[in-house]
C-alpha cells in the first residue's frame, strides 16, 4: 500500500434525514421522574390533636364536634352566670315601663317582656338610683307578697338614707323624688318612712298601686343584688335599651 493510500481519509454512509415526528420529539423536554418531596412533619401545639393522632379520622372528627360543642355550652353557662342573663316580667309591678302579658292583673300585653340584666357592671361601680335592677328578696317577701326569690324593680332609695312617701309622693332627704318612669294614674295614696340600712338598697316598682316591695317587705341586701336591667330583646315591638 502506497503513503497516498494510507492518508486518505476513511468516508462513512450518510444518516437519513429525521423524521418531522422525531423533530418534535427532539424538542420537547425529557420526561420528568417524580419524586416525593420529604418535608418535615410539623408538630401540632393542640393538645387534643397530639392526643387524637394516632385514632382513625372519624373518631378524631367526633371528638372534634363534640368538644366544640362542650366548650359552646361551657361558654353560653359563663356568660349567664358572670356578664348576661335574660329574665322575664311575671307582673305589673313595673307597668307600663316594662310589661307583663294578659289577662294578668294589670298587664298591658300580649307577651310577657323579655329583658336582659348586665351581671358583671356591679363588680365594677355601686347600684346608682332610678336603675332598673334584678335581685333576690329577702325571706319577709314570700310572707307579705305570696311570691319570692328574683324580683325586677327600680332602685329607689340609697344605702344610710331615710325614704318617705306622702300620699304616693316619695321624699328622699326632705326633697321630693323627680320620677317621670312613674305615671299619675299608677300612684297611691300609701304614706310612711323608711330608714335604709348602711349596705342595703330599697326598691320600688312603677307601677305603685300594684306593687309589693320594699315599703312591704324592707331593704335588699347588697349581696342579693344580681345586675342591671339593661334591654328588653322580646316580643319584637318592644326592642331596645330600658
Amino acid at each position: 500500500m502506497s503513503d497516498l493510500d494510507r492518508e486518505r481519509p476513511t468516508t462513512y454512509d450518510p444518516l437519513p434525514p429525521a423524521t418531522e415526528e422525531e423533530e418534535v420529539a427532539a424538542l420537547e423536554p425529557p420526561p420528568q421522574t417524580e419524586v416525593e418531596e420529604l418535608r418535615p412533619r410539623k408538630r401540632s401545639w393542640n393538645p387534643i390533636e397530639r392526643l387524637t393522632s394516632k385514632l382513625p379520622r372519624g373518631w378524631r372528627i367526633a371528638i372534634d364536634w363534640a368538644l366544640t360543642i362542650v366548650g359552646a355550652i361551657a361558654i353560653v353557662l359563663v356568660v349567664k352566670q358572670w356578664v348576661v342573663n335574660p329574665y322575664r316580667i311575671p307582673s305589673s309591678s313595673m307597668e307600663p315601663t316594662l310589661h307583663c302579658a294578659r289577662p294578668g292583673n294589670g298587664c298591658l300585653a300580649r307577651f310577657s317582656d323579655r329583658v336582659l340584666a348586665n351581671r358583671f357592671v356591679y363588680h365594677l361601680r355601686s347600684p346608682k338610683r332610678g336603675e332598673i335592677i334584678v335581685f333576690k328578696t329577702p325571706p319577709a317577701a314570700q310572707e307579705k307578697c305570696g311570691a319570692g326569690g328574683t324580683f325586677v324593680k327600680r332602685l329607689i332609695g340609697l344605702p344610710g338614707e331615710t325614704v318617705v312617701e306622702k300620699s304616693g309622693i316619695i321624699y328622699i332627704g326632705g326633697r321630693r323624688l323627680i320620677e317621670p318612669y312613674v305615671k299619675p294614674d299608677r300612684r297611691d295614696d300609701r304614706s310612711g318612712t323608711w330608714p335604709v340600712p348602711k349596705g342595703s338598697y330599697f326598691f320600688m316598682g312603677d307601677n305603685r298601686q300594684q306593687s309589693c316591695d320594699s315599703r312591704d317587705w324592707g331593704s335588699v341586701p347588697r349581696k342579693n343584688i344580681i345586675g342591671q336591667v339593661f334591654a328588653v330583646y322580646w316580643p319584637p315591638n318592644r326592642m331596645g335599651f330600658r
